[in-house]
């Protein structure tokens, strides 16, 4: 409670992710690697050469769209 009203106040410092995530040849959703911040579900590309959290990512994988993969994926 106290973490979400900081972060509408002052917005979220990103300090804590998750390991990067690289996505499957096959998913066809995502491309590159990325993070999540699990305080404000913000996703990052990130850069392995300088290990470093990158831009935010901007077109996010909707519910529908992963569905769609997740129930193609399962035929």
């Amino acid at each position: 409670m106290l973490n979400t009203l900081l972060n509408a106040l002052l917005g979220c410092s990103h300090r804590r992710t998750t390991f990067p995530i690289t996505p499957g040849r096959r998913s066809g959703l995502r491309h590159g690697t990325y993070v999540v911040c699990l305080d404000c579900g913000k996703e990052f590309g990130y850069n392995w050469n300088e290990m470093r959290i990158g831009e935010p990512v901007t077109a996010s994988v909707t519910t529908e769209t992963a569905e769609a993969a997740f129930s193609a994926a399962n035929r």
